[in-house]
């Protein structure tokens, strides 16, 4: 059954170029690997998407309700809904000593920052360095291959989801949490009381939960230290 605004949908996807190919985004290991975009201590896993949020591309989001469970669906975004046209304006070329000077070599495809904005070196001349200002995917057609893998129904599954998804290097079932009307008290694992930046992440997992669950008013965070065991 497809799904609706609002609906809380666990997806997998991958996100390519059209034009060349090019995969540049996924969620599956196995296609990250495969095309040298893995990265050591990303966390490779449906993600949670709430239909109508904006939480992907808008036109990749106004299209999820039209998507069926477990079916992949292919989905194509012109540049004008996506990253925008190529402004040829946003185009400088910079002396090459500019940045030897600040300790870059200039690479074909690098992304540097330069006059503190973000840029891809496009050609490396005699002396000269061609940068290119405009986001990365700019004037192309992008395609994403989605499969909605689950369409998560009760308040436990959903809560245990915004949660997962602020502090995704902890599984799941390892956060247990308690809700009643208008509280809910989450359990945190000692493996997660060292996490960089796990204090913003609980900020978000209580703003998440009660924009989503307006009855609940307080969220509360509990950390439990277990005497360790020693031998005799």
């Amino acid at each position: 059954m497809p799904s609706k605004k609002g609906d809380f949908i666990l997806i997998n996807y991958t996100s390519k170029v059209k034009e060349t190919g090019e995969i540049f985004d996924t969620t599956i290991e196995e296609t990250a690997k495969k095309e040298k975009l893995y990265k050591e201590g990303e966390i490779y896993e449906p993600q949670l998407i709430v239909v109508g949020e904006g939480w992907m591309l808008k036109a990749v989001d106004e299209a999820l309700p039209n998507l069926k469970i477990k079916k992949k669906d292919s989905i194509e975004v012109p540049p004008e809904k996506a990253f925008g046209p190529r402004d040829p304006e946003k185009v400088r070329l910079v002396p090459l000593r500019r940045l030897t000077a600040r300790g870059i070599t200039p690479q074909l495809g690098m992304r540097i920052e330069y006059n503190k904005k973000p840029a891809t070196i496009r050609t490396i001349g005699a002396g000269r360095v061609q940068l290119d200002f405009n986001p990365p995917l700019a004037g192309k057609t992008l395609i994403y291959e989605i499969t909605v893998q689950k369409n998560l129904k009760t308040k436990k599954e959903k809560i245990a989801a915004l949660i997962h998804r602020r502090i995704p290097a902890v599984e799941t079932q390892k956060i247990k949490f308690k809700t009643t009307k208008t509280n809910i008290t989450i359990n945190m694992p000692e493996e997660a009381f060292y996490l960089e930046g796990i204090q913003p992440a609980k900020r978000g997992v209580a703003t998440d939960i009660q924009k989503f669950f307006p009855e609940i008013t307080t969220v509360k965070f509990t950390e439990i230290f277990k005497k360790q065991e020693t031998g005799a």
